[in-house]
């Protein structure tokens, strides 16, 4: 028999034979039949052995600027269960930090290249990473996130608004920034003397492709694509599950956030650079019409649409639509254990569409074994 598997060095091919005279064929068909066993698993192993891990920094040729786009060229292609290191960029100009009063010496090299050099800008503001094609993924599928790390890639965070943005935007008609330093060991944020911050870094906006007919589709507002999310649950140790409208699905990241406020008022939080660990699984099992999360305690379903309303609506269907396909509830049961267990939370009011998430503890679901 023929049994692949895999070593730190490679691939091996091991092959055995058997005489097949007298009562050695009985001998070599059970061996055979606990042959091909043997083979499936090991098969199973080379493949998770075989998986990559890849490096990606944000360059001039390696960011869409602002959108997320059906048609737009790869930057990185990865198979299932491949794992990325991705580098993302602060959401500002070298210009307004620099206003702002952060040292010329402390912007970042690769921040001035894409803003000099990258001209396709639009319609959105975020500098994101990627897109990165992952192989075998079709519409119809989910494409698994796996948030594996997220560390600082810089000392200092900004918060901004403007005027006509924001949730109060009558009340702030002007334009306001703030340099926030960041202290990494403590994990806080110094945001003013006598105040201090925890840190939870996440990344606002990860996302793949609209469906091709939405085109050139703004990065600000979240729609079925995930993207510009802002749920600061998505931390390391999460996951999220985004449907694929397009082939590879082109998973794209930025906006990193140190921490945030649910709704995320004035349009921006503790932004900063950061730098995430992914991997990526293509599942073939699952078909989704709305993106859908989990932390190491939690189920997420989200709601997202211009009206909140609408959003709390959406959320609470997600979940009884959970409940019943994955927990196997009647949807009676749904319905009342979404009411009785369930958080609904603001995500975020200001970007377009507002998003609500709705958060179910995995704790509930206990053993019934004894």
């Amino acid at each position: 028999m023929n049994l692949i598997f895999s070593t730190g060095q490679g691939t091996i091919l091991h092959h055995t034979a058997y005489e097949s005279t007298g009562g050695r064929m009985i001998r070599s068909t059970i061996l055979t039949g606990l042959g091909s066993l043997l083979c499936g698993l090991f098969l199973s192993t080379q493949q998770i052995n075989a998986q990559s891990t890849y490096t990606l920094k944000p360059t001039p040729k390696t960011v869409a600027w602002g959108y997320y786009d059906a048609k737009a060229a790869p930057v990185l292609r990865v198979k299932s269960g491949d794992t990325v290191e991705i580098q993302t960029l602060i959401t500002n100009s070298p210009k307004r930090l620099e206003e702002a009063g952060l040292p010329p010496d402390q912007v970042e090299q690769s921040l001035r290249d894409i803003t000099d050099q990258v001209k396709d800008k639009g319609p959105g503001g975020h500098i994101l990473t990627g897109p990165i094609y992952i192989e075998d993924a079709q519409p119809g599928d989910v494409l698994e996130v796996k948030i594996l790390a997220i560390k600082l890639a810089i000392p200092y965070a900004y918060n901004a608004f403007g005027p006509g943005r924001g949730y109060l935007p009558d009340d702030y008609p002007y334009a306001k920034i703030k340099i926030i330093p960041l202290d990494e060991k403590r994990m806080v944020a110094k945001f003013a003397p006598g105040i201090e911050i925890p840190l939870h870094p996440f990344f606002g906006s990860m996302g793949d492709a609209p469906p091709e007919s939405a085109g050139h589709w703004n990065s600000g507002p979240p729609w079925i694509m995930a993207g510009n999310l802002d749920n600061k649950d998505l931390v390391a140790g999460s996951t999220l599950y985004i449907p694929v409208h397009a082939p590879g699905a082109l998973f794209e990241v930025g906006d990193g956030h140190a921490g945030q406020g649910d709704g995320e008022v004035d349009i921006t939080a503790l932004e900063t650079s950061l730098i995430g660990t992914f991997q990526f699984i293509v599942r073939k099992d699952l078909h989704l019409k709305w993106p859908r999360a989990e932390t190491p305690t939690h189920y997420i379903t989200m709601g997202l649409n211009d009206d909140l309303n609408a959003c709390a609506t959406l959320a609470v269907r997600e979940m009884i639509d959970f409940l019943v396909t994955e927990k196997h509830l009647s949807r009676d049961d749904a319905y009342m254990l979404s009411s009785v267990a369930a958080d609904l939370h603001i995500t975020e009011l200001v970007d377009g569409n507002k998003g609500v998430h709705m958060m179910l503890p995995k704790a509930i679901f206990v053993s019934t074994s004894k």
